[in-house]
């Protein structure tokens, strides 16, 4: 059995751990409430703008929407995969890492592949093995529309120009603090899509569709980029509150069990000096 000593130093450091854990977690609880709000209140809009421009392309016939509407044969292919710049938020990071290698080694196979990363962990153990092409990590720092549009813009761009004939985003969608799901979704070109309930309605436009069209796909395509990093973002909170808090259960159970083991120790030995003491007493009464 370790001695006092041993023991009472594991108590001290688990619960200076414990202390770091509980902070930690109660920060990344703090920043998830903001977080979920923003991506909660995004979501209809970016959903219902997406809905809107891919039924109006389906009901047009035509090149409409220029290139970024436009299928051509697939040979080289974008991934943008979203992680975070920090840790401690238990598989958040490699759960991403791991579906962008099997997209790649798979779905890909055949393809000439390439990367770009958003946040530095996915950045740091991707470009071991893949072609990253640029790391936009900093977008966290200051995490606005506009710092987003940049990026998509970028990848507007690189697709406009036949430098990538596909582009996707792979990131954590935000359904509670507990569960995030690993999320694969087309960004270019943009799916022709539409509902059986769209088909029915009668719209009057003004302007006319195409020049709606042609406005409506570089402000749709920047909201699906800045609502796939909000989603992210706010997964990335509520898998660090819930490592944290998971840290702090096990730490707390461990320190319980060594306070256990101290007391017990502890007893030990002075039921070991009672002995001796005994013992010697009635050493020198005989």
């Amino acid at each position: 059995m370790a001695n006092l000593k041993e023991i009472r130093n594991r108590i001290t450091s688990i619960g200076s751990t414990m202390q770091i854990t509980s902070a930690m977690k109660m920060v990344s609880a703090a920043k998830l409430k903001k977080a979920q709000d923003a991506i909660t209140a995004m979501r209809p809009y970016a959903s219902k703008l997406t809905e809107l421009l891919q039924n109006l392309s389906a009901t047009l016939d035509g090149d409409i929407g220029g290139a970024y509407t436009n299928e051509r044969e697939v040979n080289k292919v974008l991934l943008v995969a979203i992680t975070s710049n920090r840790g401690l938020c238990g598989g958040f990071n490699s759960s991403i890492i791991k579906e962008t290698i099997k997209i790649v080694e798979n779905k890909y196979s055949d393809k000439e592949v390439s990367l770009l990363a958003i946040g530095k962990k996915g950045n740091d153990i991707l470009v071991k093995t893949q072609n990253i092409i640029d790391n936009k990590s900093a977008i966290f720092d200051d995490l606005t529309f506009k710092n987003v549009s940049e990026i998509a813009d970028q990848l507007m761009k690189l697709y406009v120009d036949g430098s990538f004939d596909k582009i996707e985003l792979i990131y954590n969608k935000f359904k509670n603090a507990a569960t995030q799901t690993v999320t694969t979704e087309q960004f270019l070109p943009i799916a022709q899509t539409i509902t059986e309930t769209s088909s029915n309605l009668d719209y009057i436009y003004e302007p006319s569709k195409q020049e709606i069209i042609e406005g409506l796909i570089p402000k749709s395509l920047k909201t699906q980029l800045f609502k796939a990093i909000r989603d992210s973002y706010a997964s990335e909170h509520g898998a660090r509150m819930t490592a944290m808090h998971k840290a702090t259960d096990n730490a707390s159970n461990l320190r319980d069990e060594l306070l256990l083991q101290y007391n017990k120790a502890r007893q030990t030995a002075i039921t070991s000096e009672i002995l001796e003491i005994v013992g010697g007493a009635e050493a020198l009464n005989s």
